[in-house]
């Protein structure tokens, strides 16, 4: 009689052909991504947290009250230029010229200030010089089909030369108690640039997770030809992206106004740089469909905390746009494994 018993398994898993035992379980396929995913999900944070941990063991002055409200006050504009850029990358697109919308508006903010018009209107100028390039952008992306890419490379330069050609490459000294105090006010060891950075962020949660508008980006970023399918209106839905990246360029251009009470003409390239750094490590997809505003907030922190730690450490300024790259690379390395 033939034996039909067969061969128990072993704690590895069955037996394999001939008896013998069986291989140990290999881990199921990617899980090794799932874990990268998770690291991708938090990278901002957990790079914020070491970064803190590292400098204030190698300076104990870095988590000084006095140092914390210094930080949080020069991250305030690129806080305010992120969400800007949020939007915009949500829907799978880029605005390049926001470092130089910002400086416009800050040159018209001088020109209706120096004039004798009131702090108020040079407000209201400056938002609306910055809207209206964001909506010059949107039309020519949105309507133009216009890559955004080289959309808003031509504005770039656009903006940066009407600026020269409206201050005549002067600054404009601007004298104000109430920018002053917004510039060196606080809140406990909040400034009250970073009050309105904040308040923003706040709504700008609010737009792109509560709001029609806000599903209607994301719905936009994740898949233009289904958006549109269902009725999503996708050239306003870019058109006004690109506005509001131009309005929060407006606001961001009050604050450096205040901050440096001047209005330059010179386009600062790093506000540019950095605001697209913060998005990506703050985790939105550089190929649309997925955000969030409290990452890039997160990313403009860790930002402005390691180009202060490393100043702390009398680091060489050489180094700091050296260190900003490679966190960005690796940061954007991890935005693949996200889920």
């Amino acid at each position: 009689m033939t034996d039909t018993s067969t061969t128990p398994a072993t704690a590895a898993g069955p037996a394999a052909p001939g008896g013998g035992p069986a291989p140990a379980a290999r881990r199921p396929r990617g899980a090794g991504l799932r874990d990268l995913s998770a690291w991708a999900d938090w990278a901002a944070l957990v790079g914020l947290v070491v970064l803190v941990v590292v400098f204030q063991s190698l300076n104990p002055t870095f988590l000084s009250a006095g140092n914390i409200q210094s930080m949080l006050v020069a991250s305030a504009i690129l806080i305010v230029l992120g969400i800007g850029q949020t939007f915009v990358v949500a829907t799978s697109g880029i605005d390049l010229s926001v470092a130089s919308t910002m400086t416009l508006s800050a040159v018209v903010f001088g020109m209706v200030f120096v004039g004798g018009h009131g702090l108020p209107l040079a407000i209201v100028a400056s938002v609306v010089a910055g809207a209206a390039v964001g909506l010059a952008n949107g039309l020519l992306v949105a309507r133009g089909k216009i890559t955004d890419f080289i959309v808003t490379l031509g504005t770039l330069s656009a903006a940066s030369g009407l600026a020269l050609i409206l201050s005549d490459g002067k600054p404009a000294t601007i004298i104000s108690g109430p920018l002053l105090k917004l510039s060196t006010g606080s809140v406990g060891i909040l400034g009250y640039s970073v009050v309105v950075a904040l308040v923003l962020a706040v709504i700008a949660h609010v737009v792109l997770f509560h709001t029609r508008f806000g599903t209607h980006v994301l719905a936009t970023g994740g898949n233009v030809e289904a958006a549109n399918a269902t009725g999503v209106r996708t050239a306003r839905v870019k058109t006004g992206v690109y506005v509001i990246s131009g309005v929060l360029a407006g606001i961001g251009a009050v604050l450096l106004v205040a901050r440096v009470g001047a209005a330059e003409p010179a386009a600062n390239t790093a506000f540019l740089l950095n605001s697209v750094a913060a998005v990506v490590l703050g985790g939105v997809s550089l190929f649309g469909g997925r955000a969030t505003i409290i990452g890039p907030v997160i990313g403009a922190l860790l930002l402005t905390a390691l180009v202060n730690g490393l100043t702390l450490l009398g680091v060489s300024q050489f180094y700091q746009p050296l260190s900003v790259g490679i966190v960005v690379v690796l940061a954007a390395f991890l935005t693949r494994f996200q889920k």
